[in-house]
């Protein structure tokens, strides 16, 4: 199976909106996608347009996903001035655990070394996501907990986790 991760294109919105409610509704973060966050979430037009999107492909299909946002961004929740951020790294849960998300993840790394002023990656991801804070563990990222955030509507907490470069 051939995966590629490249810049998200216009044709890839729609499974970028699939993929995102999936993994958030299947996490059970959300009730429905009818809450504001997932509304804002799936809008994945608005999203491109104002933040760096790349997408996870195999086999033509997009099977991942995530948003990257640097210091002032509209999108961005937690970076510092010298930091890259990513948000809303996804993987359709079919087939969640099959490496899309590690090669996301070495893609933006890769990428974020290549930004001037840029120093360090940091990321927030949900306090129960085991899985994949054993992933950015094993990737060499370090746990910042201070910086950690409660979201507003549910309370549950988000963990950032940061590394150097």
């Amino acid at each position: 199976m051939n995966l590629s991760i490249r810049t998200a294109i216009p044709s890839d919105y729609d499974a970028i909106a699939c993929i995102t409610a999936d993994a958030y509704l299947g996490a059970r973060y959300f009730e429905n996608v009818d809450h504001p966050y997932m509304r804002k979430i799936l809008q994945v037009a608005e999203r491109a347009a104002v933040a760096q999107m790349i997408v996870a492909e195999r086999d033509g299909a997009v099977i991942g996903s995530a948003t990257l946002a640097v210091y002032g961004d509209e999108w961005a929740d937690v970076a510092l001035p010298d930091e890259l951020e990513f948000r809303l790294l996804v993987v359709d849960p079919a087939v969640q655990r099959s490496g899309a998300g590690r090669s996301m993840v070495e893609y933006i790394l890769a990428h974020a070394k290549s930004l001037p002023g840029i120093n360090a990656l940091s990321l927030t991801t949900g306090e129960d996501w085991v899985s994949a804070h054993a992933l950015y563990q094993r990737l060499g990222f370090s746990r910042a907990p201070e910086r950690d955030w409660p979201i507003p509507e549910n309370g549950k907490m988000l963990r950032v986790y940061r590394m150097e470069l």
